[in-house]
């Protein structure tokens, strides 16, 4: 499938994961799915997800609370530094699956096998997929995985571009933090009218109930849950995702557990807000394919240095500073430093752009 890239006209995300899912049906027999994106920078899942034969995505939240806190034998975590990207339960536990946390829940569904992968593009993790078999048919074998591990690349390069800025409005109404807290067993207490109307903007997707009187996406509460497993070491990575509205524009959503008197565990409190430019501007930069001088240079740019300054900031040559910027305009298909920070940095993200003269085109 990735040579001839039958996806090409997919227009987001969804529409992708419904063709893939539907073509390589044809290849490797599964009963349900989950195709999700992942944020770059910490794998978390984000926005869009899609599942099928899971009642909705109702299993969302305890496949994805026992992903981060309880063990697992091929953690997505590790399959996005893995040689190859994919693996199964049962093939990868010497088919004693019961070592693992999460086949005992997945017994619990009816289901007796995963076929798990990491959707990369260079070293980032841009999705993920697990695909289920339900008990009485055999476990998945080598040939599957490998079939599913060489999609990864072709799919998470796809995933990426889809992660380039939309000429989007701004995001409507508030621009003040929203919050939820959660009690330490993970059920949300308290919620500000921000998180509210942050909320509302989330495109549709597997969510909990909460008794707060609104449904929790799974890529908001996983970010809560991910605060409880750095808070228990055992994991180390941020609790922070990027999430994209339904009108384009991009949400942060970032996390972390306190604690009262004596250590004694508290609440955790989960902020969400407008994502600023600094936690935009790695992910536009990868969406672009730019390397990380580039996306250094990039920055100078949008505050409007001249090239002389930006040589003198970064200790190159003024020579070696056009060279990046003419890379950079070749692969944002740009011909101008004004069209560089329209392209990649809109009025949602970079406050800057006003400051940016279009006198030098390189």
């Amino acid at each position: 499938m990735a040579r001839h890239d039958p996806f090409a006209q997919a227009a987001g995300p969804l529409e992708l994961f419904t063709q893939v899912s539907a073509r390589l049906r044809e290849r490797v027999v599964f009963d349900a799915a989950a195709w999700s994106t992942t944020d770059p920078q910490t794998g978390l899942v984000t926005a869009p997800m899609w599942v099928q034969n899971l009642n909705g995505g109702s299993q969302c939240y305890a496949y994805w609370e026992c992903e981060l806190l309880e063990e697992t034998v091929i953690p997505f975590r590790e399959l996005a530094r893995a040689a190859t990207p994919a693996g199964a339960l049962r093939r990868n536990t010497g088919d004693l699956p019961g070592r693992s946390a999460q086949y005992r829940r997945l017994r619990g569904d009816g289901l007796m096998d995963e076929l798990r992968a990491v959707l990369r593009a260079g070293d980032r993790p841009w999705g993920v997929v697990s695909l289920f078999r339900s008990a009485g048919r055999e476990p998945f074998d080598q040939a599957e995985i490998d079939l599913v591990a060489g999609i990864s690349a072709s799919l998470g390069a796809r995933l990426r571009s889809f992660a380039r800025p939309s000429a989007a409005p701004v995001l409507p109404g508030t621009s003040a933090p929203g919050m939820i807290l959660f009690t330490p067993d993970g059920t949300a207490t308290s919620i500000n009218q921000e998180a509210r109307h942050y909320l509302a903007l989330l495109p549709d997707g597997p969510s909990e109930p909460s008794a707060l009187g609104v449904r929790l996406p799974i890529w908001v509460v996983g970010t809560a849950v991910q605060a409880r497993a750095i808070a228990s070491e055992r994991d180390g990575r941020t609790a922070r995702v990027r999430i994209r509205t339904r009108d384009g524009g991009w949400l942060a959503c970032h996390a972390s557990c306190l604690t009262g008197p004596a250590g004694v565990p508290g609440p955790t409190a989960l902020i969400i807000e407008p994502a600023p430019a600094s936690d935009m501007a790695p992910i536009i930069a990868a969406a672009y394919g730019l390397s990380p001088r580039e996306l250094e240079i990039t920055q100078h740019v949008a505050r409007g240095l001249a090239t002389a300054e930006i040589a003198a900031a970064l200790f190159i040559s003024a020579h070696t500073v056009r060279d990046h910027i003419k890379a950079i305009f070749d692969k944002t298909q740009v011909s101008s430093r004004g069209e560089l920070v329209a392209r990649l940095f809109t009025e949602n993200y970079w406050p800057l752009r006003d400051r940016l003269g279009d006198t030098e085109t390189v």
